[in-house]
């Protein structure tokens, strides 16, 4: 029998997604194959601690509630030796080693996870990893760095302008008046954060310094995006095998209804809020060219493994949002919906996202 790859499942984290994050682990979890993988579960408290979590994913699934990773007293640590060694650390200190890791799969959304970090991290210790390097885990997490490179790869995207803490402490006024030269209504977003945390819509020039406070709370950096009229349709790629090019899937549409947008409580709290439609229903040339932009923006950023490509169908044409470099993997998220509607099941999914960082 061929010796099982063991993968330790990162989960939790510092981030406001700590939660989603934690229902994402258990989608992979629960699709990993039995008979080629050994899973070593590892739950990061919102403190930073590195911690032991066995569970059933089944118990981590969003149907079961939104989940936290506490503290036992017990601890995780990697070795920076490029062992690939880790170890478990009890209440008194004592450590025993747990085995070499073969890979790790970092299901982290947000800052600490999602940003490079986890991945810098991951790089000292010497250990593969899936998804994106530090490089395009940075820029995909920061919006004004990830829209500035889409500009320069001739990719549509809204306009948008930038706002710091330190500018509205030093010059409130003169910030406000730069972002109310945007088309209203506009978009006011944490730079760094993700699952639509913290966003306000906004469409007058009065209500621009509530909304930038409130995105304050969630980051130093706040992006504010003209609004866009237009369908919201994302796609999945993956990364190809060796010069294979990636792979596409088909597109999905959110249809929001009853809010104003597509929020953290659409996303996950209110099941009636938001319509997930996959296959879109878009034209065979609309698909050709989302696809195409879709690789355009994985390559402008530099991408490795995965991403989830968020668009607007406007009457103008397909409009790039974001780029999300470790998209959810909770029971109604698009990326594994996408991929299955393609033709490639869960479990051929994730174990493909595993080998790719084995190869790379």
């Amino acid at each position: 029998m061929a010796k099982k790859i063991r993968v330790a499942v990162l989960f939790g984290g510092r981030s406001s997604e700590h939660s989603i994050s934690v229902a994402s682990a258990g989608g992979v979890i629960g699709a990993l194959d039995a008979s080629k993988y050994e899973v070593i579960p590892v739950g990061i408290t919102k403190a930073g601690e590195f911690v032991p979590y066995p569970v059933d994913p089944k118990k981590l699934a969003l149907s079961e509630g939104l989940k936290t990773i506490t503290s036992t007293g017990e601890s995780i640590r990697f070795a920076l030796d490029g062992s690939k060694e880790i170890f478990e650390v009890d209440k008194t200190g004592k450590e025993s080693s747990l085995g070499i890791v073969d890979v790790v799969f970092p299901v982290l959304h947000g800052l600490f996870g999602e940003d490079g970090t986890i991945q810098g991290y991951l790089e000292l210790a010497g250990i593969p990893y899936v998804g994106n390097g530090v490089l395009a885990s940075s820029v995909a997490m920061d919006k004004e760095f990830s829209k500035t490179l889409f500009k320069a790869a001739g990719i549509p995207t809204p306009d948008f302008k930038v706002v710091t803490a330190k500018q509205m402490v030093n010059d409130p006024e003169s910030a406000l008046e730069k972002l109310a030269e945007l088309k209203f209504p506009v978009f006011v977003k944490p730079a760094r954060a993700g699952s639509s945390v913290g966003i306000t819509k906004v469409k007058s020039a009065d209500k621009l310094a509530d909304a930038v406070v409130e995105a304050l709370t969630h980051d130093d950096k706040v992006v504010v995006e003209a609004g866009v009229e237009g369908r919201e349709i994302e796609c999945a790629v993956m990364e190809g095998r060796g010069d294979e090019p990636e792979k596409v899937s088909v597109a999905g549409e959110i249809i929001v209804t009853g809010r104003e947008f597509y929020d953290f409580e659409a996303k996950y709290l209110d099941s009636d809020a938001a319509k997930l439609t996959c296959p879109a229903e878009i034209s065979d040339q609309e698909l050709k060219q989302m696809q195409q932009l879709a690789k355009k923006a994985f390559r402008a950023l530099g991408c490795e493994g995965l991403a989830r490509v968020d668009f607007f169908l406007t009457k103008e044409g397909f409009m790039l949002n974001e780029i999300n470099t470790m998209p959810g993997f909770t029971s109604i998220s698009m990326f594994p919906r996408c991929f299955i509607e393609s033709g490639i099941s869960f479990t051929e999914l994730v174990s493909e996202l595993i080998e790719l960082a084995l190869e790379n």
